[in-house]
């Protein structure tokens, strides 16, 4: 546990369930969360979710005291207070970099001064360094649908994607199919996905073929071997049907990949119920493990039962990885289970900071967990679509996010010819963060532990004044910095 951050923790639950049902008043929209009383184990259930749909019977949001008015009632506002937040400054990028829990701090400091400072090399064992990243995988899958054991946390996305992938081309190798040598992916990926895959490919005489989102169908056939794909599109915010997608794939005989950057901790995700092969995910964004945090892999039981089986390695076979790396034998034997998919030593620290990360996520559980924060996910994106789009017309935005609910995640994304990372920069120095992706894509999200129905709303207005003023014309909101 993370100390207050703690998934037993869920500050002001007593106040914000004394009704039990819980409402979203708001002129302009219906939005409810009706919860049935604890379980055994002391989860709220979300028993039914009314979101926010305007209509011509409920309009959109005119005022922002609205909004207040949402807060004021959210079952889910205290999960806020987890988090460092600075004054002034509405935060719609944590779909990049997840907002400092407060319990981090003081228990990165404490592994720092204590374990390290005076526990020395004895905290491997005396602090449980050495099962530190076994536990946080635990965590974590229970936010991914992910058995136990299937999970495992170290090296970064990158590094996990290419063990995966790399694992899931040896096993087609080993069918012995030699017809199934093309990778399928979009080619709106996020590029590490595709440089690793780019590299793969090189070294294993594969073919790497790039499609658009509704050219996936047309690929699945006896050439493929394995369909790579990201969950929730980085840049547009698409959510494709993991499930459905993953039925396909194995209907012509293709494994999977899934990369749950934008996924995990912010939609729910059923890995084991979609049947999905391998996946892939971050700590940094919506786990909020903090900068370069440690990333996860999962691979489902049957491939790592059929990787034991007919001794199969991961391409990293790094000593961590090892049956038993404290013999320090010369020759390498892979671990039992998804242990073998480990490479270096843990990074104690940054794996103490991402565990703080998920405990604020966990400490969902007790206010109806990812359903709960999925529901009031689809109800900040819906209104802050609305907002955009009601008050900033004429601008030349252009909404590049799914409206459907099942077909969209965690952010808002609108598309301009002209000015995009200018705007953003105007926004950003009036206190609204979010980011820009290029060629011309300003992107929001919204991290529904923290963010605000008001945050929405003043987050439309000063774009509206941007847009109005011209002040994004100014060149130094044209000066482009290293990172945008």
């Amino acid at each position: 546990m993370c100390g207050r951050g703690s998934s037993r923790w869920v500050p002001g639950h007593r106040r914000a369930f004394a009704d039990r049902k819980l409402l979203y008043p708001d002129p302009g929209a219906t939005a409810g969360l009706v919860l049935r009383r604890p379980s055994p184990i002391g989860i709220f259930c979300a028993h039914r979710l009314f979101l926010f749909r305007p209509s011509p019977s409920h309009p959109a949001m005119t005022d922002r005291s609205q909004a207040l008015a949402l807060d004021a009632r959210d079952p889910l506002a205290p999960l806020r207070q987890q988090f460092t937040l600075p004054d002034g400054v509405v935060y719609l990028d944590g779909n990049s970099l997840g907002a400092l829990p407060v319990a981090t701090a003081a228990r990165v400091q404490e592994a720092v001064t204590a374990e390290w400072g005076t526990g020395l090399i004895r905290s491997w064992n005396t602090a449980g360094w050495v099962t530190l990243a076994p536990r946080i995988a635990d965590k974590i899958a229970r936010l991914i649908g992910a058995g136990a054991a299937e999970t495992l946390v170290g090296d970064s996305t990158s590094a996990n994607l290419y063990k995966v992938l790399a694992s899931a081309m040896a096993l087609v190798r080993a069918r012995g199919d030699a017809q199934r040598r093309v990778i399928v992916s979009e080619r709106t990926n996020f590029p590490t996905d595709l440089y690793i895959a780019q590299s793969l490919c090189q070294q294993h005489g594969f073919t790497l073929q790039l499609v658009e989102p509704d050219e996936i169908a047309a690929h699945l056939n006896q050439r493929l071997a394995v369909l790579m794909l990201t969950h929730v599109n980085y840049r547009t915010g698409r959510m494709h049907d993991m499930a459905g997608i993953t039925r396909d794939a194995h209907a012509c005989g293709a494994l999977t990949i899934w990369d749950l950057a934008h996924s995990a901790g912010a939609v729910p995700v059923d890995l084991n119920g979609a049947d999905a092969d391998f996946a892939v995910g971050c700590g940094y964004k919506y786990l909020n493990g903090g900068p370069g945090a440690p990333a996860f892999l999962w691979v489902h039981r049957r491939h790592l039962d059929r990787m034991e089986h007919e001794h199969l390695w991961q391409p990293l076979s790094g000593w961590f990885g090892h049956a038993a790396p404290f013999a320090f034998t010369p020759d390498y034997r892979p671990a039992a289970g998804i242990a073998r998919f480990a490479c270096g030593t843990p990074p104690v620290l940054s794996l103490t900071a991402l565990d703080c990360g998920l405990d604020t996520l966990l400490s969902a559980e007790a206010l109806g967990g990812m359903a709960a924060l999925r529901a009031k996910s689809l109800q900040l994106t819906a209104l802050f679509m609305s907002l955009v789009e009601s008050r900033c017309a004429g601008h030349g935005l252009s909404l590049v996010t799914p409206r459907e609910e099942g077909a969209r995640g965690s952010q808002v994304s609108f598309a301009r010819a002209e000015g995009g990372y200018a705007i953003m920069q105007a926004l950003i120095a009036r206190g609204v963060i979010g980011d820009f992706r290029a060629p011309d894509i300003l992107r929001f999200g919204f991290t529904p532990l923290y963010t605000r129905f008001v945050d929405a709303w003043d987050a439309m207005e000063q774009l509206r004044q941007v847009l109005e003023s011209g002040e994004w014309r100014e060149s130094r909101f044209h000066q482009k910095a290293a990172v945008t």
